[in-house]
């Protein structure tokens, strides 16, 4: 069994689940062979993966909370990482095309039916040639 990271100003025995951590701290307790930084937390938070509190301009997450990350992070279903985001959207939802594609063409389609519609109501001129 590897021995517990020392965190200056805390009892490693006083530190359960639900403890308030920096992410400094949290990361040398989850992830003691390394592997994982504060940056890479924050960039979890970005994403939404990882939950923490904001107190005094300060970060602080709970091993539950990097529990419910990693569980979230193993879920994640990945999408090959060449395709472009239409792409990733069109292969989630198994349609062929784009969804906007058809939803501007059938716009400019009603346009254009009320367009012809106004012009043939339009009074035709007269040419007055004398």
């Amino acid at each position: 069994m590897s021995a517990l990271p020392q965190i200056e100003g805390a009892g490693i025995d006083l530190i359960d689940a639900d403890t308030p951590l920096r992410l400094e701290d949290a990361v040398k307790i989850a992830f003691p062979a390394g592997g994982m930084t504060p940056s890479g937390l924050r960039k979890e938070v970005a994403r939404g993966t990882l939950a923490v509190e904001l107190i005094a301009g300060k970060h602080f997450t709970t091993l539950a909370d990097i529990k419910r990350m990693r569980e979230l992070c193993r879920n994640r279903a990945k999408a090959p990482s060449y395709l472009n985001e239409n792409e990733k959207v069109r292969e989630a939802t198994n349609t062929s095309g784009s969804s906007k594609t058809a939803t501007s063409e059938s716009r400019q389609a009603s346009l254009l039916s009320r367009l012809n519609s106004d012009l043939q109501q339009l009074p035709k001129k007269r040419s007055k040639r004398t």
